[in-house]
Formats: C-alpha cells, structure tokens, sequence
C-alpha cells in the first residue's frame, strides 16, 4: 500500500472528525442532547483530559498530557512511514493511518481549541474565532458527541449484588470519530494481528 493511499485514509477521518466537532461545538449547548434513535444519540460534552475523561492533576497536567500525545503522534507518523517503506502488510499501514489520523484529530482540539472558541455553557453556544478564547495553547478540550446507549436507564432487579435497584445504561461511553478511528486501527492489528504484522514481498 502506498504512501499516498494511507494520506488519502489520514485526510478523510481527520475531515470528518474536524467538521463534525466545529458543527457540534457551534451549534449545541454543551451536554444538549439530540435523539437520532433510541440507541443512538448526539450528546455534546467536552474531555480535558485523557479517555474517560481521566485527568492529569496539578497545574501543568493538560500541558504534559497534549506534549505526550504530541510525541506520540510523531512516533507513530514515523511507525507508518517505517512501514510503507519496508513494505508492510496493508492491514497493518491500514491501521497505523486510522490511529494516527485518530490521534492526530484529538490533538488538534488540545492545541487549538482552547484559542479558537469561547466557552462553551449549557446557555451559551460557542463561536468559531471568538475574540474571548476559553483558553491558550496546548489548553483546549476535545469535543465528543457520538452516543450509543442500547440499554438506557434499565433498572436492575434488586437481587443483583451492588448495582440491584439501579437504573442501569449499556454502554455508556461518549466518543468522537477520532476515538472511533483509534479503536478501529487496534481492532484491525489485534483481529487481524498474524496478517497484519505478515510482510509482503
């Protein structure tokens, strides 16, 4: 697989990803929520830190957070470079772009969001280039909207051990397409792990 073809996949998920947070971000409350389905929603919240929405603490945290993911992405821009040149398998350079375009997508929002929109509020919605930035460099939050709840507010029966009685949602992570490109690109080198670590002559 070219250099070129793994361009064209990195080009695609960081466009959708970008133009779908800039939508949200300009348009939504923050955690308004939109129904789509009963299973699948858009609900806008804001991560500062890392998945899950797990923090660095202390006053330098966000920024050692974005400078690793900074170094990180450089590491694997060099792992799909590495790769197309010695010919690897296109199930691994396959994956190497979609977590690297994943990556690189969540990056964007730590570095610039921060200067390029105001706060966003549950009254007020953000706008592009405001002249009021809700923050600085290597300060921004990264935007996630993509709900799938298929189980929502079930309540357990009692008997269950620790959770019996409580309203109960399957699968309750917030993500955006950047996260869903990361986890695609994993998915494919564990599933397809024998192939896509196979060099091709």
């Amino acid at each position: 697989m070219s250099l070129r073809k793994a361009y064209l996949i990195i080009f695609s998920i960081l466009l959708l990803d970008q133009v779908s947070k800039i939508y949200v971000k300009t348009h939504f409350l923050l955690q308004e929520k939109v129904v789509i389905t009963s299973w699948f929603k858009l609900f806008f919240i804001e991560n500062t830190g890392m998945a899950w929405g797990t923090e660095i603490p202390g006053a330098y945290g966000k920024l050692i957070l974005t400078l690793f993911r900074v170094f990180a992405v450089a590491g694997i821009g060099y792992w799909l470079w590495d790769s197309v040149n010695k010919k690897s398998s296109t199930y691994l350079i396959v994956a190497i772009s979609l977590i690297w375009a994943g990556a690189f997508g969540n990056i964007i929002d730590s570095v610039f969001y921060g200067l390029f929109f105001n706060e966003s509020t549950t009254t007020e919605v953000a706008t592009l280039f405001s002249l009021d930035p809700y923050g600085s460099l290597f300060h921004g939050k990264v935007v996630d909207m993509l709900y799938f709840p298929f189980i929502e507010d079930y309540v357990l029966p009692e008997w269950v051990p620790l959770i019996g009685g409580e309203p109960f949602t399957f699968f309750n992570a917030i993500f955006n397409f950047a996260d869903m490109a990361i986890s695609t690109g994993v998915g494919i080198l564990i599933v397809f792990n024998k192939k896509a670590f196979h060099k091709n002559e």
